[in-house]
């Protein structure tokens, strides 16, 4: 009969630097991605940045002579942004654009993905087909959807004949349709990137759960439910955190169809700092928006982190738990 023996001091000291070893192997792969990043970061984004901060706080236009002959006015200009109302309407716009377009890219993509990622015969071809609309430049997806939305286009004429009515929406040119007009587009352009990454989500999560869920009798739904997305619920996270940040800076799309209009009602921020720094020559004041509006996206992205690492640690500890479990059972 064999008889266990304790682990040698030779095995623990192999494993402590073995695992020593994957340790400066993680750290060496970590700096090799972001030193490239901090260094463009310095020198190129350092500087830009500086000079907006310059901005922000002397007021200076174009018709000035030199950035030196700027006369420093404090915090007034960040008063004056943040008790602008139209700048108050432009982040409500871009928050509610970013929020319907983050969903919408998310439940389509997730649909495409959960249909595909099982292997099946064309599965490449059918890959291919659905990332083309990513692959689109944002300014041809503008230009394609302008010829097709006038109020007697294809799109309205093929609603039109599925109806069996006369549908002649102003998709361009109503108020009240702009805004969920661009949200489309976004949805139709950006769904993609959600479908590849809950696709990579679905394909990497470990088959063993799911067989003994299906084991004890549990329906497909409910291995869905209880067992597919408590594991997806970090790569979720992730899908909408990039998307809704994303979306947040939208602007060639918004721009080349509508140009903040009709009215204001797709004047998104970006759109909104665009035409203060560029058509209204108010420099300082579009530096000390651009100012606000990293604010709220670091904000946002400090949230997110927070929540990726609950989510990784409650990973963690149930990977742990299993392990421990199957280590007992052996």
């Amino acid at each position: 009969m064999a008889v266990a023996t304790l682990p040698t001091a030779e095995m623990t000291a192999g494993k402590t630097s073995r695992a020593a070893s994957r340790a400066r192997a993680i750290k060496r792969f970590k700096l090799s991605l972001l030193l490239p990043l901090i260094v463009l970061f310095l020198l190129v984004l350092t500087p830009v940045l500086l000079l907006q901060l310059y901005f922000s706080f002397h007021q200076w236009t174009v018709y000035l002579s030199t950035w030196w002959d700027a006369e420093y006015v404090g915090f007034d200009l960040f008063h004056s942004v943040l008790t602008d109302p139209r700048f108050g309407w432009a982040a409500l716009r871009s928050l509610a654009f970013a929020a319907s377009s983050t969903i919408g890219c998310f439940v389509f993509g997730f649909i495409l993905a959960y249909l595909m990622y099982k292997p099946f015969r064309g599965q490449s071809l059918y890959y291919i087909i659905f990332i083309l609309p990513m692959l689109t430049v944002p300014v041809v997806v503008a230009y394609t959807a302008e010829m097709m939305l006038y109020r007697n286009g294809p799109i309205n004429d093929a609603i039109s004949r599925l109806l069996g009515v006369d549908f002649q929406a102003s998709w361009l040119t109503n108020p009240h349709l702009a805004l969920t007009t661009a949200a489309l587009l976004e949805i139709w352009n950006w769904t993609p990137f959600s479908f590849i990454i809950m696709w990579a989500g679905l394909t990497s999560i470990p088959k063993e759960p799911i067989e003994a869920a299906e084991i004890l009798g549990a329906s497909k739904w409910r291995i869905f439910w209880e067992v597919q997305v408590p594991l997806l619920r970090p790569v979720i996270l992730l899908a909408l955190v990039l998307r809704f940040l994303e979306a947040m800076a939208e602007f060639p799309k918004t721009w080349a169809l509508f140009q903040g209009g009709p009215g204001s009602a797709t004047e998104t921020l970006p759109v909104y700092i665009f035409m203060t720094t560029w058509q209204y020559f108010e420099i300082s004041k579009g530096a000390a928006m651009s100012y606000i509006v990293i604010m709220l996206m670091i904000v946002i992205v400090l949230i997110a982190i927070h929540l990726l690492r609950r989510e990784k640690c409650a990973l963690d500890t149930m990977y742990q738990r299993r392990d421990e479990g199957e280590a007992v059972e052996v």
